[in-house]
């Protein structure tokens, strides 16, 4: 058990360095997320036939997947950029909105009861980007594009939590990283003409490129995913929850160790950035508390 912790934290660590290595490699966000597509795809792909799982599923569902890849696409593409247009330390303070965001869009799409104690998370959420963003207002560009980012992740994930009850996690990612390359490859044209001053696409990769790209596609996306998806056979989903929402921990923490000074924030970011990781950290608690509290049988009444 204490090894399959230990895998999860580490898993974790892999998606809280995803943003340094946006910044090392040198083409556009685009183009970026063009290549870690491709590469995934390949990837899950390669893993589907070697662990003998097929890959049809019907039509509908084929589109459906391919719909929400689309939605990924766009998160990625607006992460890098958030990475890009500010710190690393900023653009996660922005995707540790991911929590708020849920919460608004599930009672919307799965049609669920607002919870209370989520509204009051989701206010003290708004508090911690206040301080943020009063405290790094040259930054603010970089804060916006990562919030709009987390709300893109948040809405194909609750996409998901409705299609991964029908397919297998593998195939399913397979079908939507095909998707967001699909999606992008499509949009070029457009790109191309109309957001790169017309410079044309930057598909060259230089110098480290395919080092870090590697390391992107390959084991932070698909090493990282399956390695999760083989835990949760075994630990709660609280567990693994909880431990996802560390993610901006990591990410900041490994930003400044690498980037050193360019990531030195003032009081009020850090101030921010706790009141936000406290609202995400606390919502699984809460959470699991309010399901015990409403499986807890009613005391019998004394028969008189």
């Amino acid at each position: 058990m204490l090894k399959d912790y230990l895998r999860l934290h580490f898993i974790v660590l892999l998606w809280g360095f995803t943003a340094i290595l946006g910044k090392l490699i040198s083409v556009p966000p685009v183009e970026l997320v063009f290549w870690r597509t491709l590469l995934a795809s390949v990837g899950l792909a390669l893993l589907l036939t070697l662990r003998n799982q097929g890959w049809r599923v019907p039509a509908a569902d084929a589109l459906r997947l391919l719909g929400v890849g689309a939605l990924v696409a766009a998160h990625w593409i607006t992460f890098f950029l958030a990475a890009r247009l500010s710190s690393v330390s900023v653009c996660l303070a922005g995707m540790a909105t991911l929590a708020l965001w849920t919460s608004l869009l599930e009672p919307l799409l799965l049609w669920r009861r607002v919870r209370a104690y989520e509204v009051f998370l989701g206010l003290l959420t708004m508090v911690g980007l206040y301080l943020v963003s009063r405290a790094e207002l040259d930054q603010l560009a970089g804060l916006l594009v990562a919030i709009l980012s987390a709300g893109l992740s948040a809405l194909f994930s609750v996409l998901n939590s409705q299609l991964v009850k029908r397919h297998a996690p593998l195939r399913l990612s397979m079908y939507e990283m095909a998707g967001a390359c699909l999606s992008i490859a499509l949009f070029f044209p457009v790109y191309s003409r109309y957001f790169t001053n017309g410079q044309g696409l930057h598909l060259a990769l230089h110098s480290y490129d395919w080092l870090w790209l590697s390391v992107l596609a390959g084991v932070c996306t698909v090493y990282a995913f399956s390695s999760s998806v083989e835990l949760m056979k075994r630990l709660s989903a609280f567990v693994v929850n909880l431990t996802i929402n560390l993610e901006p921990v990591y990410g900041i923490v490994l930003a400044v160790l690498i980037f050193g000074s360019e990531e030195k924030m003032s009081l009020g970011f850090y101030l921010g950035t706790v009141v936000i990781l406290f609202s995400v950290l606390i919502h699984p608690v809460l959470d699991q508390w309010m399901q015990r509290r409403r499986r807890k049988p009613e005391p019998a009444e004394a028969v008189v």
